[in-house]
């Protein structure tokens, strides 16, 4: 009996991620499409607790062995850069707040559940256990890395805001304030929960490789911010007009 090949639909590592990092932008678009500042909102916790489910997979990426939610967790970025753009540094710091809880409460109320004895037709409990188990250290350096890297995205994207304003200067205050607070990010989060448990020159290795995904994510997802900045002024223009026909 024949039998049919499937490796011919096989995508590679380098193929998916970028598949990867296009499913979550244009999933910001449509949340902040459809559902206006509420859908940015919403994809705060999304990301936050899909990338630090993510970042126990490990997978080789141009020939660097990487772990996964680089792009989920550098899309908050993206979000909170979109609501201090249109909305202010207010909006962007609830982002960051929303955020912050939703990743607390989840370790919290999942290490509880975990707590319970499973009955003997349980068979999830150590798939469970291997996702959201998170040591003391690991939990400390991944809530600690995103309040101060997000916070000082959104100080920095604002202080560039006020001083570079206009659309022509769009592009760098993004890339400006991502860039920095993502190496905050990549420099506590590794130096928390790897520093003297790796050997020096696998640490290192970590923490520059994460540190260059999450730089190359903070360039792809200018062109986004510049369609979310499009959809907001054409909601605000929609609106006058609306006022004057009303009027």
């Amino acid at each position: 009996m024949p039998t049919f090949d499937f490796t011919f639909f096989a995508l590679s590592n380098e193929l998916l991620w970028l598949f990867l990092l296009l499913a979550n932008f244009l999933a910001i678009l449509a949340a902040y499409r459809f559902f206006g500042k509420t859908g940015l909102y919403i994809w705060i916790p999304i990301s936050t607790i899909l990338a630090n489910i993510q970042v126990l997979k490990m997978v080789d990426l141009f020939t660097i062995g990487v772990t996964l939610g680089n792009i989920t967790y550098a899309s908050s970025f993206l979000v909170t850069d979109i609501l201090s753009e249109n909305y202010g540094k207010k909006s962007a710091q609830k982002a960051v707040l929303i955020g912050f809880f939703s990743l607390s409460a989840t370790v919290i109320i999942m290490n509880l559940a975990l707590m319970f004895k499973p009955n003997e037709f349980d068979f999830i409990q150590e798939s469970l256990t291997n996702i959201f188990s998170l040591l003391p250290r690991i939990a400390l350096a991944s809530l600690l890395a995103y309040a101060v890297s997000q916070l000082h995205d959104i100080r920095a994207y604002n202080f560039w805001k006020k001083h570079l304003p206009g659309i022509q200067f769009l592009w760098l205050r993004n890339n400006a304030s991502t860039m920095v607070s993502q190496l905050i990010d990549s420099i506590i989060f590794t130096f928390i929960a790897f520093w003297g448990l790796l050997p020096g020159n696998e640490f290192f290795e970590i923490l520059v490789t994460t540190y260059i995904l999450k730089l190359i994510v903070a360039m792809i997802d200018t062109p986004f911010l510049y369609l979310a900045k499009l959809m907001f002024t054409r909601k605000i223009i929609k609106e006058e007009e609306e006022e004057v026909y009303v009027v």
